[in-house]
């Protein structure tokens, strides 16, 4: 009965300009768009619906209540990471690595937490 999660939705001021981002940054492309609304696809089928926001934005912590960030998976760490810093994209911290796996935290066009992730053997 139950899939599992079709996309994620972000809010933002700017929707083109973020869906935009994520084009330019992480190989995303965008594969639909209505009323304002762009969805952006990975090349591994992850779906992001970007949508405009209403309010003003609250800076988010690292862990606050609710969802806290996106784990973006790549099959070379040092290339991505490489991508990431030519493109001028600020890491929020050094990278890291435990039991094989390596991750390092930055943050999407709007603020939004975001990582990279290589792990030595996939979940189970």
């Amino acid at each position: 009965m139950f899939k599992g999660v079709e996309h994620t939705a972000i809010a933002s001021p700017d929707p083109r300009k973020l869906a935009q981002w994520y084009v330019d940054h992480l190989e995303f492309h965008i594969n639909y768009e209505y009323d304002g609304n762009y969805f952006v696809k990975a090349p591994n089928g992850t779906v992001l619906e970007i949508i405009p926001s209403e309010g003003g934005r609250v800076e988010p912590k690292m862990k606050d209540p609710g969802i806290r960030h996106i784990a973006i998976q790549v099959d070379d760490f040092d290339a991505a990471l490489g991508h990431l810093r030519n493109s001028g994209v600020t890491l929020l911290a050094e990278p890291t690595g435990s039991q094989g796996n390596r991750i390092v935290f930055f943050a999407d066009g709007d603020g939004n937490f975001l990582h990279l992730i290589h792990r030595a053997r996939p979940l189970p």
